[in-house]
């Protein structure tokens, strides 16, 4: 097997190895990670580990402090414990009462007489089965219970954390956490029950991993007056272990290592009444109570503590965890409870509280509570109307001495015919039934009324579809299920915000636990693990939605929304709105079945085309080529064989649409990059919040690119223009002659002034020939001929320049009408384009109309 090793930077030391043969082996024992052995021949160094001290934060105090204030102090607390139970004596009875209307088991009755109707309605039991089973479908989907929220600006390294984190903590509480399934269930059964229900987030020490456990309400010993767990000053939970898991604990050094003597067998009046309703007897519970109290203290001894300027305690209460064994009072732990370093000794968070109803104080309203007379009256009518229908179909009365019937200790059977004696007179003489009436028609209309009242309450009436026509619109049955399920939406809104505290408290111990970096890739067998400062980007949310508490709710949402989509199609994500409705439905791969703009890849421009062809969604990318995708896009668009083919598919108004709305995303990514050229920077980023005054300074900056970048293609469009209209041949034709005629002005001047030059030498030779016949001088001749001839060169210039002049104006005069002639050509070329896109379409309407439209 290959393997690569890395080169030291610098070599060794000429001679080392020789050095290293000539000494002694060195020893080196690791007794811990914290104590170490040393030994090199006689020499031996000890390094012992550090013992721990009261200065450690996370130290026992229990272990350093006196046995004399560790009395005090729990003493103290078990005192204010036994209150803090005292004081919820009512409510405790309340419970044990609703406890029997649950009706989990079988009441056997002897009054009014031996076998009567113990019968309970089971009003409470359905409400508390089907808040359970929503609510668990709700919170909790097989995919997991989280999903991830970017904390700040979005971006693609934010967007890749978020992913890691989501995956990493489903995978946490779906496959590694076990038991947060079953915990979270068995708080959804008893929150709507008793009104309250808590959970426990903490890393145990016994398992190596974070956790969190279901701790029904009457485990939670609030102070009187107390509204709120988060800042209450005494929150005592009331914890069963067994020895040996006690025994464990201290073996980690969590607990003190003491003799914690025998368990107590004291039980309350909650545990007693739910070990009757489910059938379970206390015979062999050897678990231990434990009081395991956060509460506010002043700590004599803590080095950590509050102090004023002068050094002395200020008699400020701090934070502290005390574990103590019920009964006995033996402290196992007494530790900090704030973060180290945490100048303001903010308590540390460890439970949430579930509420089904707010109340008055700090344990909320249940069913118990809401409904439980109610139940109780249901209860009583139906044990009534059985008992009347018993007696009615099984009648007694009263018989003579005299009268003996054979077996009369046994009902008679149906068909069956016994032996009578009769002393004297008829049978019907010596028998006096007694007159039973038939179960009361108005005992049954009022338990009607009774079961209708409650379970309209309880938020579990079934909806009556007369109540809605077959043709009613979407916004009238949203109307009808919001206001069916406006208590039960605002309960799973409570359920949805205590749940986000709980993964928030389970993230902050998975984020504490993980590595910081990794430089490898996660096995898939065991998740995909996310560093810890990718926990620093995104916020932990529940997938629940708070704003809609049953799937047939969000379906009509949706429905609705798909409705007003349809009215205006241009001003909605249409396939973002499909794929929200298959997610909601919980069709797999919607992703696949309905891609959206931000799943999408570059691509190159021929494989764009060939994805609009088809129909599907193309984006284009800030990076990428602009002006080569569109040269592209527009070559393909105006292929002859392309357009043909495109112009026959029943979709072709579509693929032109989306080909153009392709084009303009290059033509604005475009024109975005030729403003940073002339700016010399990069812009920010699309959807970025500027400041005003960047706004405005970016603002004027950009007016003066946008005015070159403005310049410069009008310059390119001229030279486009004129290279396209010399390409033209009616205008190379049009240019041609003017050439021609350009050249003929050209000779017609020079002949002219040849001619005017042969003329002066025509006229000179003249003039000296009169001269000398006249006997004149022939140089003042001459001269006289010169000036001459130079006032006709004169004359004869000026009309050159005329002439020039004249067909000057003339050629400009035909170079316009060659431009306009060319315009009127480009502009019958378009219209011809037009004249043909607009067959087309109506070729594809006359293709799509009905086929009866047609008949007709």
């Amino acid at each position: 097997m290959a393997t690569n090793i890395d080169k030291a930077l610098f070599q060794q030391p000429a001679g080392l190895d020789e050095l290293a043969q000539d000494q002694e082996p060195i020893e080196i024992e690791i007794v811990d990670p914290e104590a170490v052995n040393i030994r090199a021949g006689d020499l031996e160094i000890e390094i012992e580990a550090a013992e721990p001290s009261v200065e450690d934060f996370d130290a026992n105090l229990a272990e350093y402090l006196s046995e004399s204030s560790i009395l005090t102090v729990v003493s103290d607390l078990s005192a204010d414990i036994d209150n803090d139970k005292n004081s919820r004596k009512e409510w405790e009875k309340a419970y044990v009462m609703g406890l029997k209307l649950l009706g989990l088991q079988i009441e056997e009755r002897t009054e009014p007489w031996d076998g009567a109707s113990g019968v309970f309605h089971p009003m409470i039991t359905e409400a508390v089965v089907r808040f359970q089973s929503e609510t668990i479908t709700e919170t909790f989907p097989a995919m997991g219970p989280v999903r991830t929220k970017i904390v700040g600006k979005e971006t693609p390294e934010k967007k890749e954390a978020a992913t890691r984190v989501q995956e990493d903590m489903n995978f946490q509480l779906t496959e590694v956490m076990q038991e947060f399934r079953p915990e979270h269930e068995r708080m959804l059964w008893s929150l709507p029950a008793t009104g309250s229900a808590f959970k426990k987030v903490y890393f145990d020490p016994n398992i190596g991993r974070q956790t969190s456990v279901f701790i029904p309400a009457e485990d939670i010993l609030l102070p009187y007056g107390t509204s709120d767990i988060q800042t209450c000053y005494r929150v005592t939970h009331v914890m069963r272990k067994t020895e040996n898991e006690i025994k464990k604990l201290q073996q980690a050094g969590f607990y003190r290592d003491i003799d914690i003597g025998s368990p107590d067998k004291a039980i309350d009046e909650i545990n007693k009444a739910k070990d009757k309703e489910t059938g379970f007897a206390d015979l062999n519970d050897e678990r231990f109570t434990l009081c395991e109290s956060h509460v506010d203290l002043v700590l004599k001894g803590d080095p950590l503590c509050e102090t004023d300027d002068d050094g002395e305690p200020t008699g400020i209460a701090l934070p502290y965890v005390v574990t103590f064994i019920r009964g006995t009072n033996t402290v196992l732990a007494i530790r900090r409870n704030w973060n180290e370093g945490d100048d303001l000794h903010l308590k540390r968070q460890h439970f949430v509280h579930y509420q089904y109803i707010p109340g008055f104080g700090a344990y909320g309203f249940g069913l118990f509570h809401l409904i439980g007379g109610f139940a109780n009256s249901a209860t009583s009518l139906m044990r009534q109307l059985i008992d009347a229908g018993t007696l009615s179909n099984l009648p007694g009365g009263l018989k003579s001495r005299g009268l003996r019937i054979k077996g009369d200790d046994t009902p008679i059977a149906p068909g069956e015919w016994r032996d009578v004696d009769v002393g004297s007179g008829a049978i019907r003489d010596n028998i006096l039934p007694l007159p039973y009436k038939d179960p009361s028609a108005t005992l049954y209309n009022l338990l009607n009324t009774v079961v209708e009242e409650g379970r309209r309450f309880a938020a579990t009436a079934d909806m009556k579809i007369s109540d809605m026509g077959a043709n009613a619109p979407v916004g009238s049955t949203l109307a009808l299920l919001e206001r069916q399920l406006k208590v039960m939406t605002a309960v799973q809104a409570r359920v949805h915000f205590t749940l986000k505290q709980e993964l928030q408290l389970l993230a902050a111990i998975i984020r504490d636990y993980t590595d910081d970096e990794y430089s490898y890739e996660p096995d898939g067998e065991q998740g995909v693990r996310a560093k810890k400062s990718d926990y620093r980007h995104v916020d932990i949310m529940p997938v629940s939605d708070p704003n809609a508490a049953t799937l047939s709710q969000r379906v009509v949402q949706y429905q609705a929304v798909i409705q007003l989509a349809q009215s205006a199609p241009d001003i909605y994500d249409l396939p973002k709105l499909h794929r929200g409705m298959l997610e909601v439905l919980g069709i797999k791969n919607a992703d696949k079945l309905v891609p959206l703009e931000e799943d999408l890849k570059p691509t190159d421009p021929v494989s764009e085309n060939q994805e609009v062809l088809k129909g599907k969604p193309v984006k284009a990318f800030q990076y990428q080529d602009h002006e080569a995708h569109i040269q592209v896009h527009m070559s393909a668009m105006q292929d002859p064989i392309v357009m043909q083919l495109v112009g026959q598919n029943p979709r072709a108004p579509m693929i032109q649409a989306a080909m153009m709305a392709h084009i303009a995303e290059h033509v604005g990514f475009g024109y975005r990059q030729k403003i940073e050229q002339q700016l010399g920077m990069p812009l920010p980023p699309e959807g970025e919040k500027l400041p005003p005054q960047v706004e405005m300074a970016l603002s004027g900056m950009m007016a003066q690119a946008a005015q070159r970048v403005l310049q410069t293609n009008q310059a390119q469009a001229a030279q486009q223009q004129a290279q396209q209209q010399a390409q033209d041949p009616v205008v190379q034709m049009q240019q041609q002659e003017l050439a021609i005629r350009q050249q003929e002005v050209q000779i017609k001047q020079q002949k002219a002034q040849a001619d005017a030059a042969a003329k002066q030498q025509e006229l000179m030779l003249k003039a000296q020939e009169v001269a000398s016949r006249q006997g004149e001088n022939p140089e003042v001749a001459a001269a006289k001929a010169r000036q001459e001839m130079q006032t006709a060169a004169m004359r004869a210039q000026q009309e050159l320049q005329t002439n020039a002049m004249r067909q000057a104006q003339e050629l400009e005069a035909q170079r316009a009408r060659l431009e306009m002639s060319a315009q009127e050509h480009q502009m019958k070329l378009a219209q011809t384009a037009q004249a043909h896109q607009q067959a087309l379409r109506l070729k594809e309407q006359q293709r799509n109309q009905p086929k009866g439209n047609n008949n007709q």
